[in-house]
């Protein structure tokens, strides 16, 4: 059964583009606008969630109005030979007249009430010449931040639609997610520390324990000897006496 053809207009269509440097958060937004006379649920997915933070990533566009979508990329470590394969998913269905539960209206959703559309990723690295160009739209946005640099930092109609609650939240939650990757790190340098520590231990065990047992084998070996010596002599004296009875 063929789905139902998208009612939500996006801006853009089909790309969303992320312009670097990548050392830090970029952040690029996404205009949903609804053209109907009916509210539209809508949901934001991506095939990588651990490299994006999408605010807000659901909710309900009225009839007739529009929404932007903040959509940022964390730091990483930008490769320009290697193709991004990054890609979102706006999802949206009509939402009913009595609805009550956004949640429960997703779950009770017939596969031929859902729209959705696809957008790629694009990375981009500015060129030498523009490293002086001041454009509002491919601006750094960092999530120490203050609250006021972060809206200058976003577009006009990006700005005007989040309050300044709403991006304080986004910087938290961004701060919070360098902050677990920082600790992730750490524990894994630890463990590999730890591994390297035991193996050592091992090894200096396993040294002692071999010096051990070649000292004990040796003790053995001399002792077994000295009793031998010691028999000889024995024997030799046992002799000398008999002899001596005899001679005599």
């Amino acid at each position: 059964m063929a789905r139902t053809e998208q009612v939500l207009l996006l801006e853009p269509q089909h790309e969303l583009k992320f312009r670097g440097p990548f050392t830090d958060v970029v952040t690029t937004t996404l205009k949903l606008s609804n053209p109907t006379d009916r509210n539209v649920c809508f949901k934001v997915k991506t095939t990588a969630p651990r490299r994006y933070c999408v605010r807000p990533n659901s909710g309900i566009i009225d009839a007739g109005t529009s929404i932007n979508v903040s959509v940022m990329l964390q730091p990483f470590d930008y490769d320009p030979n290697e193709k991004s394969k990054h890609k979102f998913m706006v999802q949206s269905l009509l939402a009913p007249y009595d609805m009550t539960d956004m949640e429960g209206v997703w779950k009770e959703a017939k596969p031929d009430e859902l729209m959705d559309s696809k957008l790629r990723c694009a990375f981009e690295m500015p060129l030498e010449n523009d490293k002086t160009h001041d454009s509002d739209s491919n601006k750094l946005v960092s999530p120490s931040t203050p609250i006021k640099s972060e809206l200058t930092s976003l577009p006009k109609s990006a700005s005007a639609s989040l309050d300044d609650g709403e991006v304080k939240k986004i910087m938290e939650e961004c701060k919070r997610l360098q902050m677990e990757v920082q600790r992730l790190r750490e524990e894994n340098k630890q463990i590999r520390e730890d591994d390297g520590l035991r193996k050592r231990k091992v090894t200096v065990m396993a040294a002692h324990s071999s010096s051990s047992s070649a000292a004990v084998a040796t003790g053995m070996r001399e002792e077994g000897l000295s009793t031998r010596i010691l028999a000889l002599c024995v024997l030799f004296f046992v002799l000398g006496v008999i002899i001596g009875k005899l001679v005599l």
